[in-house]
């Protein structure tokens, strides 16, 4: 099979046996260390994407993507759907009602956040029905939620905090109060947890509970079928600003959007994950320009060859591809152990993570801190390319001088001494 001399010359001289053996340790360190860097780089950005998945499916799955509310509980909020459901953007529309206070229970005190919610419709706005899922802790379903019943679904965090379980009683204290003829006293309703969640964020599972519309508009003395606004999903949550302000506009009606609640946080875990890349980055650039410090030495090892192939008839051209062939398989190997490695690291980074929680008892994500109480991971095929094509390249950059140098070997100088 017929090879051109310099890929023939440059993949011998990479797989010989050199009489200076430290030249040959330092080409097996340039490959390792090209390898971690593209593990290293796959992984974390595995990781970040993990984060961005779980915030948009988990954090931004349970909360409204958008909102329109009014000043003034919205008795016909059905004609109000239906005119939003026209809007080429909206996917579903559920009706909401929120009350802010504290559930207590034996002296325990919580902070929630109580959503009252249509079972029937917010299932199709919320990811919150695929938080009941058993391995998880989690007890109850959605339409355990009945009219008249007063139940109430809170997160297994508020349900450790209160001690509570299924089918416990909670007391809910609003801030306000009632005023009669003994005095004024705060205003209290007693609910019967139905259901546990588990969603993975602390901020839902510990300050977050669900009821039924029909038992917030008792509980607030509205009037039967009166709620506080609609919540929207749209089939492009970034469209979610334009798109709640173009409906609210239509009416006497306010808009809320997920870009004022928890825009900040996504959009620092984007910027984190293009900074964390880009810091990466050099580290792969500081392995491929090992290969710099590999060349220059096998070059000087080489002299003597170099010279007799010049001899021989080999051109400057022929000597130059020669060692910028033997760089580039460096770089190709490193990079593909790399990708490998980075690819099965990648799939098993979150329960590598959590079986090591459970050999130490400590959890690296307090739910208290961050937004996930987990260590998420999604490999996408598009980063493994970028990643690997960032170090074929920067490997390929790195044999230029190196070739260069050998390329201007003198036969005469080099055979002087011989």
């Amino acid at each position: 099979m017929f090879r051109p001399l310099p890929v023939f010359l440059g993949a011998r001289y990479t797989r010989a046996r050199r009489r200076n053996h430290f030249v040959s340790f330092i080409s097996l360190t340039s490959i390792i260390g090209l390898a971690l860097g593209v593990v290293v780089m796959i992984v974390v950005l595995s990781v970040m994407n993990g984060f961005d998945h779980e915030m948009r499916t988990n954090v931004l799955g349970i909360v409204p993507q958008a909102s329109i509310e009014g000043e003034q509980p919205i008795a016909d909020w059905h004609a109000l759907a239906e005119r939003v459901r026209r809007h080429p953007r909206v996917v579903a529309v559920a009706p909401f009602t929120q009350m802010q206070g504290l559930l207590t229970n034996n002296g325990k005190v919580q902070k929630i956040l109580i959503t009252a919610v249509d079972p029937s419709l917010e299932a199709s706005v919320s990811s919150i029905g695929k938080a009941f899922k058993p391995e998880d802790g989690a007890k109850g379903s959605l339409d355990a939620l009945k009219a008249g019943e007063f139940g109430i679904l809170i997160g297994n965090r508020a349900a450790e905090k209160l001690g509570v379980g299924v089918g416990d009683k909670v007391t809910f204290v609003a801030p306000e109060v009632s005023v009669t003829p003994a005095g004024m006293f705060p205003r209290m309703k007693r609910f019967t947890v139905v259901g546990i969640f588990h969603v993975g964020a602390g901020e839902i599972d510990g300050y977050m509970a669900m009821t039924h519309l029909d038992d917030a508009a008792r509980l607030l003395r509205w009037k039967p079928g009166q709620v506080q606004g609609l919540r929207l999903k749209l089939d492009d949550l970034f469209e979610a600003p334009r798109v709640a302000w173009e409906l609210a506009k239509t009416g006497d009606y306010y808009a809320r959007d997920w870009t004022r609640t928890h825009g900040n946080l996504y959009q620092a875990i984007r910027m984190e994950k293009a900074m964390i890349g880009l810091l990466l980055l050099l580290i792969v650039a500081v392995a491929a320009f090992n290969i710099i410090s590999t060349l220059v030495m096998v070059v000087t090892d080489k002299k003597a060859d170099i010279a007799i192939l010049r001899t021989l008839g080999a051109t400057p051209r022929q000597i130059m591809a020669t060692f910028m062939v033997q760089g580039t398989v460096i770089g190709v190997f490193g990079t593909l152990i790399g990708a490998v490695l980075g690819i099965l690291a990648a799939l098993n980074v979150s329960r590598a993570i959590a079986g090591l929680e459970g050999l130490i008892g400590h959890k690296f994500l307090d739910a208290e801190v961050y937004f996930i109480d987990y260590l998420p991971s999604q490999l996408m095929a598009q980063d493994v390319l970028q990643v690997c094509a960032a170090a074929l390249i920067l490997s390929f950059l790195a044999t230029l001088y190196p070739a260069w140098r050998a390329a201007r070997t003198q036969p005469a100088e080099a055979l002087r001494y011989e």
